[in-house]
């Protein structure tokens, strides 16, 4: 190279960057022809990592402060180019940047319902969606799996592959937790933590460290959402029968009352033409007085009953006679029985 030449030539004395506010991941130092100073600064900020690759080989990697670029500071780069330990002249070599901080609030969901394997039911489908965090934790991983020789990457340009990792580990992660299906569902910070658990070393594999993920929404097909609502219900009653009897009850009179008053069609309507009203009838009287009078049975034996408990049962089996449940006869009948504990 000529005098000119050299003295025309563009050196660079000072390698660093200040992050921009677009999600970027990684970013390559533009070099053109331009050669790096020896001796030159290099400053690495915090929630930065930069590394030197030299004619595609991955060589020094330097995390947060400022260094100064010798043979010293840079070994492998120095044995790569078979440098002498005194060698002191410009060199040339890639310099990318990567983002350690967290990419926070990326976005996951199934945009159709997914079909997964369940211990209790066999097959399930549900939609669901949520957030979750990561960062950059091995660059040259980072480098050599994803981003390579790209002038810039950045976080759009990875969110439609970590989507799919997700979806595609939704199923492995409820089956690997062994906890069945109902249970995910009904508390989504366990489903979470069993997709982190799952998805965790499928990050590490793209040099990605899995922060944090949230299951906002779970939405399942109405016929397993009857089945966790019953589950549900029973959890609130527990072991008492009594409540658990009242708590059916207090679930079948909408639709008796329904069919009732659709002129005795539906339910109401087929279950008192096969003479099982009248039973239903007493039941749902029996449970009614029963639940007022703190669970005692309604009957003779039964002993201190209020007059004001004794009048609000009448009134609700007053309710329930007017919408078909109860015949006239079974009203009187009750209304008697009940009448005479005020004797």
């Amino acid at each position: 190279m000529g005098l000119m030449d050299f003295i025309k030539k563009q050196f660079i004395d000072i390698i660093t960057w200040t992050e921009d506010a677009d999600g970027t991941l990684a970013w390559r130092f533009p070099m053109a022809d331009m050669e790096i100073q020896n001796g030159a600064s290099l400053t690495v900020r915090e929630s930065q990592m930069a590394l030197f690759v030299n004619e595609g080989k991955i060589a020094d990697q330097f995390g947060p402060g400022i260094y100064k670029l010798t043979t010293q500071t840079l070994p492998v780069l120095t044995y790569l180019k078979n440098w002498d330990k005194l060698f002191e002249s410009p060199f040339k070599s890639d310099v990318y940047f990567f983002s350690t901080r967290q990419q926070i609030d990326q976005k996951w969901g199934t945009p159709q319902p997914i079909t997964i394997r369940d211990k209790d039911f066999g097959a399930v489908r549900l939609r669901a969606f949520g957030n979750y965090s990561f960062r950059i934790a091995d660059p040259k991983l980072f480098y050599t799996e994803i981003s390579g020789t790209r002038e810039r990457y950045g976080v759009t340009d990875l969110d439609g592959q970590l989507r799919g990792l997700v979806l595609q580990n939704i199923s492995n992660a409820i089956a690997s937790s062994g906890i069945p299906f109902l249970d995910l569902a009904a508390n989504q910070l366990m489903f979470a933590q069993a997709l982190t658990t799952q998805l965790a070393p499928e990050f590490a594999k793209l040099g990605l460290q899995l922060e944090g993920m949230t299951v906002q929404n779970l939405s399942l097909p109405e016929d397993l959402q009857k089945v966790l609502d019953q589950k549900i219900g029973m959890g609130m009653v527990g072991n008492d029968m009594a409540k658990f009897m009242q708590y059916q009850t207090a679930q079948a009179i909408p639709k008796f009352a329904e069919g009732a008053g659709s002129g005795g069609g539906g339910i109401a309507g087929d279950a008192m033409g096969l003479g099982a009203g009248v039973a239903l009838g007493q039941v749902l009287a029996q449970n009614l007085a029963a639940g007022l009078q703190g669970g005692a049975p309604a009957g003779p034996a039964a002993a201190g009953v209020k007059a004001e408990d004794v009048m609000a049962t009448l009134e609700k089996l007053g309710d329930l006679k007017s919408k078909g449940i109860l015949t006239q006869e079974e009203f009187d009948a009750k209304k008697a029985e009940l009448l005479k504990k005020l004797v």
